[in-house]
């Protein structure tokens, strides 16, 4: 199976970047599957209903939040109905929309996108360790499901690697998402599970992670509130990871990053 994974959208930039490219890699890279992180993609903070379904009609199959999933509200109710939006499955019991999404190919191969939210240096959630392990004694790669991906939305870069050897070879591919910069730690783990500690972010790289420049440094060297941040708005860099599974046991089989525009370095996965 052949999956695309694209990073956090920030602000206007980044989704349209997004929303422009996605048909366009779906065919160059012969996608079964194109996952995005749109947690930020409503002005720098958040997902408004209309730009999710700009989203999917451009190609995007399943959505994947974080700790900015509530910022617009009106993403609530839009959750509610609507499976292929998934947020952080470790919030507490009663949050609405799920943290699970299945998504059945054409062909009948089943894939399972987990989202859970990391705890150091976030907000206090229930254990994702704990919520992982207990998912995927439902969900058995090779068995009930061709491909597990996992969007691990999390500060450090510790907490995402042990989270990633602690799911190694039950999943088909790990990816850190939140800090807004690409790693150069695409791999495949030893028991056969993709990984990349952050994927990075679909937005203007001249910019404090994705916000206008101006602003964010005046609050570090002033330390005092100004005005809300905004997004930046030059050209996008598309940041993601591509990664190929072996359809009999669901375990990655290749891994590469995707750096496409704007300021960064380019690199396409070569297939």
């Amino acid at each position: 199976m052949r999956i695309l994974f694209l990073g956090d959208l920030v602000g206007r930039s980044g989704r349209e970047a997004a929303i422009a490219a996605l048909p366009g890699l779906r065919q160059a890279l012969r996608l079964d599957l194109a996952l995005v992180n749109a947690e930020n993609a409503s002005h720098g903070f958040g997902l408004a209903p209309d730009m999710a379904d700009a989203l999917f009609a451009a190609g995007a199959d399943v959505l994947t939040l974080g700790n900015h999933s509530w910022d617009r509200k009106e993403i609530i109710p839009y959750i509610a109905r609507t499976p292929r939006l998934i947020r952080p499955l470790n919030y507490p019991p009663g949050t609405p929309g799920a943290g699970v999404a299945e998504v059945t190919l054409a062909d009948g191969r089943r894939t399972v996108v987990m989202n859970l939210m990391g705890r150091l240096f976030m907000e206090l959630l229930d254990c994702p360790f704990r919520a992982m392990a207990e998912l995927l004694g439902r969900h058995v790669l090779g068995a009930n499901a061709q491909a597990i991906v996992v969007d691990f939305h999390a500060e450090a870069t510790s907490e995402k690697m042990a989270f990633a050897h602690a799911c190694d070879g039950r999943v088909s591919l790990v990816v850190g998402t939140h800090t807004h910069c690409p790693t150069a730690d695409a791999q495949i783990l030893p028991g056969g599970t993709g990984y990349q500690s952050d994927l990075g972010m679909c937005g203007d790289y001249d910019s404090v992670i994705g916000m206008k420049k101006e602003g964010a440094v005046a609050r570090f060297i002033r330390k005092v509130p100004g005005e809300k941040l905004q997004p930046a708005e030059g050209e996008a860099t598309l940041c993601g990871v591509f990664v190929e599974t072996d359809d009999k046991t669901g375990l990655a089989r290749m891994i590469a990053p995707l750096r496409q525009g704007g300021r960064l370095s380019p690199t396409m996965p070569e297939i």
